[in-house]
């Protein structure tokens, strides 16, 4: 009688083991096996970790195998089980590997494929058919859409993390407990003494340190060191951890009158403001986002205030960009100044201090919370809705979207709920950040996610003109070896745009995007359908740079760039300055947040710059350095190992380790030219995800 020799795989996460009955059954092109258990005398099966291997006789030849069904039945109490995989050795010695990675609980089971990849199109077998067409209808009752609050993108159906499908539940719910991280990263931070002190303000800028912690060499501490100077403040707008706001300005808003005269000392080309921004030497940053936004009134005894800024900027015969004009509302008027570099010291400071508050709600609520967390989610619901796991698509995804649909569910039990931790620290807490997300949707299209497009459309492509631009450079680099592994894979499954157009699965999942995601926009420019291999090459590269690429850009630079308060304030407890001459050192450091919520602001940022421990990063990356240039004194990791994660997750469980900047040598000195970070020619390998990351050095 044919025999098979059978082997069990079981996961190596917690709990991920099983003493339940486990009962295999063979599906084969020629008949099907009994039920057999998988048991040996005196031996505990399916350990964690453990692989198990199992003889397997059978009555008649079966043919080709094409399916296994494995059945789990209660032994006592019943326990989930893990399964990785299972591998089949054939009576002819030939090896099938049938992969997994599911959880089964209760009394589940589980019907299984070989690993080879398949478009619908490919499985001629009825049983094949069958079997990827019931596994898309069970998904479909497991992942379904929810709208969670009216406007925003729709997410998974589910209140908390619990009732999650359990395949994407995370691992261990206590590492992503943000209770529990942010009180964790109050001891690590030696802060807990203050997180209570709320209505209590700080003495003046200096007493912030008492709760910042001095990592030698890192970005925090060049940031607390230099945090008042125009140069790190125009620097942020390129290569802060919000790098998506600067654009070229091309004509001079109305709603900003001002004059030559105004920013003459600032200008340095013997131009008119005009002459200027021909020449192409102005930028803007407009804050027309938080105009009208309700600030937050969940303590009472606390009053908390947003403006919505304009801030015009400037680059110098240096190339560097530095602010010029700051206006703090949107409305011009005597009691709405244009403040200047040249105004008292403390009006510009408190003018700067708005901006960059404003620049921290928009780059919390929007940058990373909607534009990376929220459209990777769509993408992921759609992805287990409409791809069966044969389908190349949803191989090639699957690792990208892991465990966010769980962070942002446990965000939205915990974080940014109503009474959540959001509220504690954030001008935009209560409500206001919910406002700001529906406010947005309007201006999310799909363009603004293929990263090239979303450059140009600034006007900040040009490296002669901005050489110091490097979140682009970088980014340009990553997204075009995400593209060039996309397009070979694509090439491999879909011989031609006619198997794209008629790939029934592939059309449902991007139309779900569509349909779900985008609400149906017809403006947002996501397309209802791929025609060409071209557009499915590029609408994978969207998703994975937005999962991947760009939240490590915009996510583990938190901590770095916004853990000395007043360079990122949270919130404002004074409302915008109406006239020049007034500001007093006084009355900016009592505008700041006070020590209960500068603590708990601190923890938060701390605990999302985190890394997952057991996550995987782009760690293959070429550089070439420019040559005899020493080190510089910070660095930009964003788009770097270990800055460079595969997927948006949650923060790591903290264990006391340092932010994403820590550990990062063979950095390259700004001396006035631009750096030239070509990948080498072995790039166009997708493992060559990255190029060189320099930072700026000041005077």
């Amino acid at each position: 009688m044919p025999s098979y020799t059978v082997t069990v795989a079981t996961g190596s996460q917690w709990f991920a083991g099983t003493d339940d009955y486990i009962y295999l059954s063979l599906v084969g092109s020629a008949g099907c096996s009994e039920k057999h258990l998988l048991d040996k005398p005196f031996y505990n099966d399916f350990e964690r970790g453990a692989v198990d291997s199992y003889d397997v006789t059978v009555d008649e030849e079966l043919g080709e195998i094409q399916l296994v069904k494995i059945e789990k039945r209660k032994y006592w109490l019943h326990d989930d089980w893990y399964l990785k995989y299972i591998t089949l050795k054939t009576p002819h010695g030939d090896y099938i590997e049938f992969p997994c990675y599911r959880w089964i609980t209760g009394d589940g089971e589980v019907v299984l494929r070989d690993g080879c990849a398949k478009l619908a199109r490919d499985d001629q077998i009825h049983i094949l058919k069958q079997h990827r067409r019931k596994e898309l209808e069970t998904r479909q009752k497991q992942y379904r859409w929810m709208e969670w609050n009216p406007g925003f993108p729709l997410s998974i159906d589910a209140k908390c993390h619990k009732d999650l499908p359990r395949d994407i539940q995370f691992d261990s719910e206590k590492g992503v407990d943000f209770v529990l991280n942010y009180s964790k990263a109050m001891e690590n931070l030696f802060i807990n003494r203050f997180m209570h002190m709320f209505q209590s303000s700080w003495n003046d800028f200096a007493d912030f340190e008492k709760i910042f912690v001095k990592i030698s060499n890192t970005i925090s501490e060049r940031v607390m060191n230099h945090w008042q100077e125009d140069l790190m403040f125009g620097y942020q707008f390129l290569n802060g951890c919000n790098p998506v706001l600067i654009q070229r300005c091309t004509e001079l808003p109305k709603k900003l009158p001002v004059t030559t005269e105004m920013v003459e000392c600032s200008l340095e080309r013997q131009l008119s403001l005009e002459q200027e921004v021909q020449q192409g030497n102005i930028f803007v940053v407009d804050f027309e986002l938080l105009d009208g936004i309700d600030a937050n009134k969940t303590d009472p005894c606390t009053l908390q205030f947003l403006a919505a800024p304009i801030c015009l900027l400037y680059k110098n015969l240096a190339k560097k960009i530095v602010p010029i004009a700051i206006q703090l509302n949107q409305i011009p008027g005597d009691e709405n100044p244009i403040f200047l570099p040249s105004d008292a010291k403390y009006d510009w400071l408190l003018a700067k201090i708005w901006v960059r508050s404003s620049d921290f709600h928009v780059h919390q609520t929007i940058t990373h919370l909607l534009r990376t967390h929220l459209v990777s989610e769509v993408f992921g619901i759609a992805m287990y809705r409409q791809l069966p796991a044969v389908h190349p698509i949803f191989k090639l995804l699957v690792a990208h979207v892991r465990f966010t649909i769980a962070i942002n569910t446990k965000a939205r039990e915990q974080l940014i709920c109503e009474c959540g931790l959001f509220d504690k620290a954030n001008a935009t807490g209560g409500g206001g950040h919910v406002q700001m997300v529906q406010r947005a949707m309007k201006d999310l299209t799909y363009a603004s996610l293929c990263f090239p497009e979303a450059i140009k459309a600034r006007g900040m492509e040009s490296k002669e003109d901005i050489p110091y631009y490097f979140y682009r450079d970088d980014g340009l680099l990553v997204w075009e070896a995400v593209r060039t592994f996309t397009a070979e894979v694509v090439d491999i499954y879909y011989e031609s745009d006619q198997v794209v157009a008629e790939d029934p699965e592939l059309q449902d999942f991007v139309k779900d995007v569509y349909v779900y995601g985008m609400r149906g926009r017809k403006a947002s420019g996501f397309p209802k359908s791929l025609k060409s291999r071209e557009q499915l090459s590029e609408y994978l590269t969207v998703v994975i740079f937005t999962a991947s690429a760009q939240h490590a850009a915009v996510n583990f630079g938190q901590y770095d760039w916004c853990s000395w308060i007043p360079n990122a304030p949270p919130t404002m407890r004074a409302p915008p300055p109406t006239a020049k001459g007034v500001v007093t050192i006084e009355q900016i450091v009592d505008s700041l947040p006070d020590r209960g919520r500068s603590c708990w602001h601190l923890g938060a940022v701390w605990a999302l710059s985190q890394f997952q421990e057991n996550e995987l990063y782009s760690t293959d990356i070429c550089v070439t350095m420019p040559t005899g240039q020493p080190p510089l004194q910070v660095p930009w990791p964003a788009f770097c190992p270990p800055g460079l994660e595969r997927t948006a997750l949650a923060p790591a469980p903290l264990m006391g380790g340092g932010s994403a900047s820590q550990g990062w040598p063979e950095l390259a000195e700004y001396h006035g030219c631009n750096h030239q970070k070509p990948l080498p020619s072995s790039a166009s390998s997708h493992n060559h995800l990255a190029a060189g990351s320099y930072f700026l050095t000041y005077p």
